[in-house]
């Protein structure tokens, strides 16, 4: 009687495939090793301008950096009453969003053995700054859709393709963050400068 073993598909479109499988494969018989908790840490500039850093975070059994500090201006354009120093926070979102369902892409292609020639994609979002700016309860306060489209070029059949994108889109972190919601406690530390003078 003889045994087949699936053979591991190798590194393709820049993914170390081998170690994405044995990563899932330890994570299956340890599910422990899956939670993680990330930390950003955002420091205000001026006006409308702050600076988030991305460093360290937990995981896999253990606390880890990345390989240097990560920094991310926001700001507002000057048509919003900022001085334009970064991108504005609801952009972040996208580029949140885009980002992680194009590293899935990139990931599951590789697993299934497809080789990637091009994958971009284009981002909207659509928002009423009434919300915001206190002027309508009738909006909300973010966007109201977002619409995302992706020109994927591969050797794969164009369904096999369209299957990849959309399991990307499926085991999206970001996607389930901002279709689903979650909880968010905000703790405050205020320190009164006008108390600290008397």
């Amino acid at each position: 009687m003889t045994t087949e073993t699936k053979a591991v598909p190798a590194p393709r479109n820049g993914v170390d495939t081998p170690n994405l499988l044995a990563t899932i494969n330890a994570v299956a018989g340890q599910p422990e090793l899956a939670k993680f908790k990330f930390t950003a840490t955002n420091q205000w500039v001026e006006g409308t301008h702050s600076q988030t850093t991305m460093l360290n975070f937990e995981g896999a059994g253990g606390a880890h950096e990345h390989k240097k500090a990560y920094t991310a201006d926001g700001d507002h354009p000057a048509v919003l009453c900022g001085a334009d120093n970064g991108p504005t926070p609801i952009e972040w979102v996208l580029h949140a969003l885009a980002s992680c369902i194009t590293a899935g892409i990139g990931n599951i292609a590789a697993v299934r053995g497809v080789t990637l020639y091009e994958l971009e994609s284009v981002i909207e979002g659509d928002i009423d700054l009434r919300g915001i700016l206190g002027l309508s309860d009738e909006v909300r306060n973010g966007f109201s859709n977002i619409r995302v489209s992706f020109k994927i070029k591969g050797d794969a059949p164009q369904e096999k393709l369209e299957q990849i994108v959309e399991q990307g889109r499926a085991r999206s972190a970001v996607y389930d963050i901002v279709t689903n919601g979650l909880p968010v406690k905000i703790d405050i530390d205020a320190t009164s400068a006008v108390e600290q003078a008397a």
